[in-house]
């Protein structure tokens, strides 16, 4: 069992940077596979990015590539999402989330076992 918390969320004009944590509590951390979704109001839950369990893979949607970077710390038992050079249309609310497959990494959210409540990004233009 794990349990994400996310935070670091909150309004920023478009250009602008945020750091997005989400600490993790249970045992086994470093063996899952961790990921960051995002949902604006009225579409779908997206993919955004997701890290090895070691952190050495990375993967990310096309979207936010070159502007976001994944990380995690496992000895913290944490993940981080640098987001650089915002836009209106980053607007969501973000979700981590962990799986425990043996895969590489997960694009699809139904791969993800644990999900925290998310934390709000705002970009206003």
């Amino acid at each position: 069992q794990v349990h994400l918390v996310e935070s670091g969320g909150g309004l920023v004009q478009a250009g602008g940077s945020l750091r997005l944590s989400c600490a993790a509590s249970g045992r086994s951390f470093s063996s899952y596979v961790m990921g960051w979704f995002r949902q604006a109001p009225g579409k779908e839950r997206e993919f955004v990015t997701t890290i090895s369990a070691g952190g050495a893979y990375t993967y990310y949607a096309d979207s936010v590539k070159g502007r976001f970077t994944i990380s995690r710390d496992n000895a913290k038992n944490a993940v981080y999402l640098q987001m650089n050079s915002l836009k209106p249309e980053d607007t969501a609310v973000y979700y981590c989330a962990a799986a425990r497959g043996t895969w590489r990494y997960y694009l699809r959210g139904e791969d993800y076992d644990y999900w925290g409540q998310g934390t709000q990004v705002t970009v206003s233009s």
